[in-house]
C-alpha cells in the first residue's frame, strides 16, 4: 500500500499543483498580463473565466481516459493525463502576452487551460480508484482520503512557488516571474511519470481482465446500470466542488481587489486552509471507517451551508486575524467532511468493471459547474455591490449535495469488487470478446 500510495499521491499532488498554480495565478496576474486594457474589476472576471475554461473540457477527460481506464488499465490511463496536463502548464510559461501579440494571447491561454482540463477530467478518478482499489477492505476510508491530500499539497506546493517570486518587484514579477512555477512543471511531470510507470495494475481490474469480462462501452454500460446513482453522485459532490473555488481562487481575488487585503496576507490565509485540510483529511478518512461514509459527508454539507454567511462576514471585516479565521473554518466543511470520504465512497458506489467511467463522469459533470463558480461571483458580487449573494451561492451548492448524499446509500463494508466480479457483465456485447484493445 506504501508503494501503491506514493505512485498515486506524488502524481495526484503535482497535477494538483499545475492546475491550482494557473487559479492563483488567473486571481493575481492574468488580469494584468492578458487583458491589461480591460477594466480592473472586468479584467479579473475575465481571468477567472479562462480559470472556468479549464473545467469544460473535464467531462470530456472523463469520458476519454474512463474508457481508457475501464478497458486497458488504471495505470497507462494515469500516466497519460500527467503528460497531457503538465505539458499544458509548461507552454503557458512560455506564452507571450497580450503586449507582444494581442489577442492571441489570452486566445492561447484558454487552448492550453482547455489542455489541462482535458488532462485532469481523467486523473482523479484514476489516482482515487489506484489507491481504493488496492486497500483492504476495513480500511478503504483511511486509505482513500491520502490522494486526497494530493489537493492541498499541490495548493500548497503552488501557493509557495508563486509566493517565492512574488517577492520580485512586481515589474520583474509580471515580466518573468511569474512564468517559473509553470516552467518548473516539466520537472515534476519527469518525476511523476516515473513513478507512476513503476506501479502495478489494481487487482480488480486485472481480475476482470483476466476474466475476459471488460465492458466494449463502459460509459453506456454505467449509465444504463447506474443512471440514479451516476446523477445523486454529480448532486453530492457540487457542494464541495463549488465551494473550494469560492474558498481558493475567488476569494483571492475577491480579498485583495475588492475587500482590500495585502496580497501575501490572503494566500497565507488560504495556505492555512489547506493546511488544516491537509492534517485532518486521514483522520476523517479513518473515522469513516467506522461510522460510514454517508454521515461525515451530510455534515460536510451541513457545515458549508451553515458558515456561509459567517464566512463572508469575517473576510468583509477587514480583520485579517479574522479573515484567517474564515478560512480555516472553511476547511472543515468541504475539504474535511466532504473531500476526504470522495474517493472511497464514490468508488464503492459503482462496480468494477465501469468504476472508472462512471466515478469520472460523476465528479468532473460537476467540476464543469464549479469551474465557473469564481466569475459567477465575482459578477453577483460587482452588482449587488455586496457579498451576500456569494454566501447565498454557497448554501444553494450545500444543500444539492445534503439532499442528494440522502438519497444515496452507505457503502461501508460492502465489497462492491467481489459482488460484481460474481455477476454477468451488463452489456450484451461484453465477454471474451470484448477483452481485445480498446
Amino acid at each position: 500500500m506504501r508503494q501503491v500510495l506514493a505512485a498515486s499521491l506524488s502524481g495526484a499532488a503535482l497535477e494538483w499543483y499545475d492546475f491550482n498554480l494557473y487559479g492563483i495565478s488567473a486571481a493575481l496576474v492574468f488580469n494584468k498580463i492578458f487583458f491589461p486594457e480591460a477594466d480592473p474589476a472586468v479584467g479579473t472576471m475575465a481571468a477567472l473565466a479562462t480559470f472556468g475554461a479549464g473545467f469544460v473540457l473535464r467531462p470530456l477527460g472523463a469520458l476519454l481516459f474512463g474508457h481508457l481506464g475501464d478497458r486497458v488499465g488504471r495505470k497507462k490511463s494515469l500516466v497519460a493525463t500527467m503528460l497531457i496536463i503538465g505539458g499544458a502548464t509548461f507552454l503557458i510559461g512560455l506564452l507571450p502576452d497580450y503586449r507582444h501579440i494581442g489577442i492571441w494571447a489570452p486566445v492561447l491561454l484558454v487552448v492550453l487551460r482547455l489542455g489541462q482540463g482535458l488532462g485532469l477530467g481523467g486523473e482523479w478518478a484514476g489516482a482515487s480508484l489506484l489507491t481504493v482499489e488496492h486497500a483492504p477492505r476495513h480500511r478503504r476510508g483511511f486509505w482513500g482520503s491520502l490522494p486526497q491530500t494530493g489537493a492541498p499539497i499541490g495548493y500548497l506546493i503552488a501557493v509557495g512557488t508563486t509566493s517565492l517570486f512574488a517577492t520580485l518587484p512586481e515589474d520583474q514579477f509580471l515580466a518573468w516571474g511569474w512564468r517559473v512555477p509553470f516552467l518548473l512543471s516539466a520537472v515534476l511531470m519527469a518525476a511523476g511519470v516515473l513513478v507512476r510507470r513503476t506501479i502495478r495494475e489494481t487487482p480488480d481490474f486485472q481480475r476482470i481482465k483476466n476474466s475476459g469480462t471488460r465492458e466494449r462501452m463502459p460509459l453506456i454500460a454505467a449509465l444504463r446500470k447506474y443512471p440514479r446513482t451516476v446523477a445523486l453522485a454529480f448532486g453530492a459532490r457540487i457542494g464541495e466542488a463549488c465551494s473550494s473555488q469560492i474558498y481558493q481562487p475567488f476569494v483571492i481575488a475577491y480579498a485583495t481587489a475588492t475587500v482590500g487585503y495585502g496580497r501575501n496576507a490572503v494566500l497565507f490565509g488560504v495556505v492555512l486552509y489547506n493546511v488544516l485540510g491537509l492534517a485532518l483529511m486521514p483522520v476523517a478518512g479513518a473515522l469513516s471507517d467506522r461510522i460510514g461514509r454517508r454521515p461525515l459527508y451530510l455534515a460536510g454539507a451541513v457545515f458549508v451551508a451553515v458558515s456561509a454567511f459567517p464566512y463572508f462576514w469575517l473576510v468583509d471585516s477587514r480583520s485579517t486575524p479574522l479573515a484567517w479565521s474564515a478560512m480555516c473554518l472553511a476547511a472543515l466543511g468541504g475539504a474535511v467532511g466532504m473531500s476526504s470520504i470522495q474517493a472511497t465512497y464514490f468508488t464503492e458506489l459503482f462496480g468494477p468493471r465501469v468504476r472508472y467511467s462512471a466515478l469520472g463522469m460523476a465528479t468532473q459533470a460537476s467540476a464543469l459547474v464549479a469551474g465557473f463558480v469564481p466569475a459567477v461571483a465575482t459578477s453577483l458580487i460587482v452588482v449587488s455591490g455586496s457579498s451576500w449573494p456569494a454566501a447565498v451561492l454557497l448554501i444553494v451548492v450545500a444543500l444539492a449535495s445534503l439532499v442528494s448524499t440522502v438519497l444515496l446509500t452507505e457503502t461501508r463494508g460492502e465489497d462492491v469488487a467481489e459482488a460484481e466480479a460474481r455477476r454477468p457483465p451488463v452489456s450484451p456485447h461484453s465477454g471474451r470478446k470484448a477483452a481485445g484493445t480498446a
